[in-house]
């Protein structure tokens, strides 16, 4: 991802931003010979040389055929040898007035109809721009369908082709990604002004290839547009604790892990290593003393063994053990591994202040014959907490549960099985942005919607977008490691939204690390572990 603009917008707020700059004096004619430009330098930049080489550029009716119309003209003026063709563009305006008078060849699909001309001009090709449709349009059918199955194809068929998109690859909508019938593969996309939304979300982030940005002089930004940005290096920078040279552990904060169970111990150990690895001065990991016998925890990670159910669960008698621990800690993790047997639904919803339910098994009440005596349970009271994994799914057993939560207090961190779950869908809108800002300002906590392209959302509906798609990322523990990771941050003092996006930065940098040193398959976790402080250090070094 290459990026002058870290705002990412939808279709609507980029005709908003286009409409403002004209407003404050701009022209229409002049975003488009400045968007037509930057995608001709980005060609030259990264397909160069050009000069003597066979260019076509697919020229639609709208204005990204009018964007391909003055690229071409700077690829015929750069040497390239251009040929038009023009689906459904009847009109004549003055950037084909100025191809024309280049010489540029001009074909219309109208006289192409079994489209023999287009496959033979794509045989000849070295380049291909993509100008056939813009952020507004409707999913391709028919012969434009037909148009883009043949310039993929041709693709496919040769490595020496490149295809340039302007904008977006036509056929990805431009709010979710999404794509309804077929879309233009792209080696390169050149975004005018703004990114939009559906460049990086799935699968429309697959049809893109390489992204940049070609600034059209939209000037200043009215917030209400940039509630959404890339996730930089820059940003994520800002983000970053201090170290100073003088200061001991508990300058750094401590971290305590409620993980584990009988099946998963080893997610407990991922998440206080994460932690760790991410500058915590101190990880202490409350599990329960089955676990505890079977978890490999770091030797630097202290013990804290709390109360079990049947077959070895975190019980709810636990949270009366922590009550006087967790004053203690600057941060509190809650999930990875934790399973979902009764007791440990009952030790989360206790622990959350949400068991209403009174029964005779309920910790806190004892049977007295046929009636039920309450007795006093201690007051919790949280730090900073991210709730990971199963915290997640049995904080959805419990209708309202949001309600309780003290507001930006928690980093919630769900995949999306566990944001369906949360929400109480059966399935998901597509456009993921919308989906973690509207949980994130209806929870009135951070968000951490996790996927192939990453959303942390805050509560006041500010959202960042981490372009990470990374397949040595997907294997068992990486969650645990993340999660331990943004824990760690907020010990250090990092507010919960600056934690999560810093976290998923860092996470990502890590996986990056390990992708090129051990490819896409065969990573695992605790591969992760030793490249998070290098992550951070480079970070820093900026």
């Amino acid at each position: 991802m290459e990026s002058a603009s870290p705002f990412v917008v939808t279709a609507a707020q980029m005709r908003a931003a286009e409409e403002a700059a004209v407003a404050a004096g701009s022209d229409w004619a002049v975003l488009m010979e400045r968007a037509g430009t930057g995608v001709a330098e980005a060609a030259l930049a990264h397909f160069a040389p050009l000069a003597g080489r066979t260019v076509l550029a697919l020229v639609g009716p709208g204005n990204n055929g009018g964007d391909a119309l003055v690229a071409a003209r700077h690829l015929a003026d750069a040497g390239a040898q251009v040929t038009l063709y023009c689906w459904r563009r009847n009109r004549v305006d003055d950037n084909l007035l100025a191809c024309r008078a280049r010489g540029i060849r001009e074909v219309h699909a109208a006289d192409d109809a079994d489209g023999a001309l287009l496959r033979a001009m794509l045989a000849e090709a070295t380049l291909v721009i993509d100008g056939l449709l813009g952020t507004g349009a409707r999913p391709p059918a028919d012969d434009l369908a037909a148009i883009i199955a043949a310039a993929n194809t041709a693709r496919a068929q040769r490595a020496d082709l490149r295809v340039v998109a302007i904008d977006l690859p036509s056929g990805v909508a431009a709010d979710d990604g999404q794509v309804a019938t077929v879309a233009i593969r792209a080696d390169l996309t050149v975004a005018t002004g703004l990114l939009k939304r559906g460049l990086l979300l799935w699968p429309g982030r697959g049809y893109a290839g390489t992204i940049v940005v070609a600034p059209i002089g939209l000037g200043s930004l009215d917030e209400a547009l940039t509630m959404s940005e890339l996730l930089t290096a820059t940003q994520a920078r800002a983000f970053l604790p201090a170290r100073p040279a003088d200061a001991h552990k508990g300058v750094f904060g401590k971290v305590l892990v409620l993980a584990g169970s009988i099946n998963y111990p080893g997610a407990a150990a991922l998440a206080c290593a994460g932690a760790q690895r991410s500058g915590a001065g101190l990880v202490t990991l409350a599990t329960g003393r089955n676990v505890l016998a079977l978890a490999k925890v770091p030797p630097e990670v202290t013990l804290l063994p709390v109360a079990e159910g049947d077959w070895g669960a975190i019980g709810p008698a636990a949270v009366d053990e922590l009550a006087d621990d967790l004053p203690r800690y600057q941060a509190l993790l809650i999930g990875p591994g934790l399973g979902q047997a009764e007791a440990t639904r009952q030790l989360v919803l206790r622990l959350f202040g949400l068991d209403q339910v009174r029964s005779r098994a309920r910790v806190g009440f004892v049977a007295v014959g046929d009636a039920i005596a309450h007795v006093p349970q201690k007051t919790v009271e949280l730090p900073p907490t991210v709730i990971d994994a199963d915290g997640l799914n049995l904080l959805a057993s419990a209708s309202g549960w949001f309600e309780r939560l003290s507001p930006e207090r928690c980093v919630l961190t769900p995949h999306p099985g566990e944001m369906r779950r949360l929400l109480g869908v059966t399935e998901l809108p597509p456009d993921a942005v919308a989906v973690a800002t509207e949980a994130a300002q209806r929870w009135r906590q951070t968000v951490v919607l996790k996927g192939a392209t990453t959303v942390i959302a805050a509560p006041d509906g500010h959202t960042l977008i981490h372009d990470g798609a990374n397949p040595a990322l997907a294997t068992a523990g990486s969650g645990d490691v993340l999660a331990g990771i943004i824990a760690g941050l907020m010990a250090q003092g990092c507010a919960p939204f600056a934690a999560a996006a810093l976290g998923v930065y860092l996470h990502g940098a890590a996986g990056a690390k390990a992708r090129a040193a051990m490819g896409d398959a065969g990573v695992v976790a605790g591969d992760l572990l030793p490249l998070v402080p290098q992550a951070i250090r480079e970070l820093r070094a900026g």
